[in-house]
């Protein structure tokens, strides 16, 4: 059960008229009253003779019985509260007993308060009532509403319980503030999937994606074709900024700009630039880092991909160190992630990513305050996805978006157990639906890779085939019957083979690949030791077979030197 509280107005007989008249949304059926501050209330719906100025005027008593000088500019208020669509259909003495418990929590009128504000409750549908009130009391004092939005919530959730009604997860005061109705009205009639408020947040986050300066992040939004205006103290520094769509105006034509804040508690200045914080621990990379002499040149969306997947990986420790503001950071960091790897996704996997972001929004913030000192590593490889342009989802780039996908899954279940852990309801759902997302779009992106490799793998001759199995059985004793016995072995066959012609022990690498995290979370858990496998040991995250000349292939079909599977030698360095 879903309360709203809208806008307070000065218009009484505007806003009934409204509650009983055919609706300019949904249509408004048999509008009557089923609740009111005085059981003889006229209804409207009900008696012919009872005018819709006749109820005004009567809750409208208290406020005009004020002197003019003392009347409150916008006394009308006004809640709305709507079931779930999956909810039993409430009856009119239940809709009637409910919204005595509403305006008795909100403090509009208390039970027992025989001076309390004047209110009626109008239902018009059979899933939501509108209850309207004039906010002076009897006795003309102004009711107490501290916190009444909280309160409403709070409530709500105690009649879901006393009716059997669908649990809503409570909220911690830090989710970003919903749509008004006339903000999704305005949407629908413009033909846009979102409010403005929702775009314009969208387009914040992923300018704030990895971002190392103020005056990088404000060149991303007029490059994404937003309005922006800032605010400079007299000192020079900045103060804050708003934004606006350049096509949503109001009345007067003008663009309709919204600060940070009202976007989302994080995306207010401040606390944006809190992220630019660095860790001297933790210094930009070299240009010169020995690692990028690699063989076999990556492009670059290919390598931003495999820099995200080594600082997912890397995040995934933090969470078993108990540095609550870490931890908060890197999840926030992983909501950077999302935004940059959305933006330069593939188009198969563009508008799974877009959802996984959409959702880990609300699992990035919480009343811990993030640390971003330890969370660098994430925010530089967001970075780098922005700067490295799209992916075509096609050979590295797109077995690199696989990789980094599955790597992100495990961060979003994490991140979902550690808010768990800490009662963030809404933030632990919030990062399950993200994962689920991330799964859909980890089989899009993993399909034409995965095939290249299950494909080599079959290809093995069986001398060499047995060897790895006696490697998984040795390496991963209690799995090893349920990774031979998956689709994805093939896969993971190839991949030991081409970890042991790169000179790694493949018993080791499975060792260490179960040993760091976790595997019970897997859907597939042969899939999962290829890529950290594949990350671990520096191999190309693609690799299709070669296509052998005719008289070549007898050739073809020796097996690799038995001893490749057990060599000692030198791994290859870590990325």
């Amino acid at each position: 059960m879903i309360p709203s509280l809208h806008k307070c107005g000065s218009d009484t007989a505007g806003l009934i008229r409204y509650l009983y008249g055919p609706g300019t949304h949904e249509e408004h059926i048999d509008a009557h009253l089923v609740a009111a501050y005085d059981p003889l209330t006229p209804d409207p719906g009900r008696d012919p003779q009872a005018a819709y100025e006749r109820l005004a005027r009567l809750l409208d008593q208290p406020v005009n019985a004020l002197a003019e000088n003392r009347r409150p500019d916008k006394p009308v208020w006004h809640l709305s509260i709507r079931a779930a669509p999956e909810d039993p259909i409430l009856s009119d003495e239940d809709w009637a007993a409910i919204a005595r418990r509403m305006v008795a929590a909100t403090g509009i009128a208390p039970d027992g308060d025989e001076a309390a504000c004047r209110w009626a409750a109008v239902r018009h549908a059979d899933d939501h009532i509108h209850i309207i009130a004039t906010l002076v009391r009897e006795d003309g004092r102004r009711p107490r509403r501290h916190n009444e939005a909280r309160r409403a919530q709070t409530e709500c959730r105690s009649i879901e319980a006393d009716y059997g009604l669908r649990r809503v997860t409570p909220g911690d005061g830090t989710a970003a503030k919903r749509p008004t109705s006339a903000e999704r009205h305005k949407a629908e009639r413009q033909g846009r999937d979102l409010t403005a408020r929702e775009e314009l947040r969208e387009t914040v986050r992923r300018a704030v994606a990895g971002a190392a300066s103020e005056q990088e992040f404000f060149d991303r939004l007029k490059d994404a074709g937003l309005l922006v205006r800032t605010r400079v103290l007299p000192s020079g520094d900045l103060r804050g900024y708003t934004v606006a769509l350049p096509g949503d105006r109001n009345k007067g034509r003008e663009p309709i700009f919204y600060s940070g804040s009202e976007l989302a508690p994080d995306l207010s200045l401040p606390r944006i630039q809190e992220r630019f914080t660095t860790d001297p621990a933790t210094p930009e990379p070299a240009n010169d880092d020995p690692r990028e002499h690699r063989p076999a040149p990556r492009s670059a969306p290919a390598d931003a991909r495999r820099t995200a997947t080594n600082a997912a990986w890397a995040a995934l420790f933090a969470f078993d160190q108990g540095d609550e503001g870490a931890v908060a950071a890197q999840i926030a960091a992983t909501g950077e992630v999302l935004d940059a790897l959305a933006k330069s996704s593939a188009l198969h996997t563009r508008q799974q990513l877009r959802d996984a972001a959409w959702a880990f929004e609300r699992a990035s913030r919480s009343h811990t305050r993030a640390d971003f000192r330890h969370a660098q590593q994430l925010r530089r490889a967001a970075r780098e996805l922005v700067r490295s342009g799209p992916a075509f989802g096609r050979g590295e780039d797109g077995a690199g978006t696989a990789m980094v996908i599955d790597t992100l899954v495990f961060l979003a279940v994490a991140a979902s157990r550690w808010h768990a852990q800490r009662h963030h309801a809404q933030q632990a759902e919030a990062a399950d639906q993200a994962a689920e997302h991330l799964r859909a779009a980890y089989r899009q992106a993993a399909a034409a890779p995965l095939a290249a490799l299950q494909e080599r793998g079959r290809r093995i001759p069986p001398s060499l085939r047995r060897h790895q199995e006696e490697a998984v059985r040795t390496a991963l004793p209690k799995l090893a019957d349920t990774v031979l016995a998956e689709p994805g072995w093939d896969a993971l066959a190839a991949t030991l083979t081409d970890a042991a012609q790169a000179g790694h022990n493949t018993q080791v690498l499975l060792t260490e690949a179960a040993a760091h995290r976790e595997l019970d979370t897997a859907g597939s858990i042969s899939e999962v030791l290829v890529w950290r496998l594949r990350r671990t040991a520096d191999l190309p995250a693609y690799a299709p077979a070669p296509k052998a000349p005719q008289a070549s292939r007898a050739a073809d079909q020796q097996p690799v030197a038995p001893h490749l599977t057990t060599s000692p030698a030198p791994r290859a360095p870590r990325r």
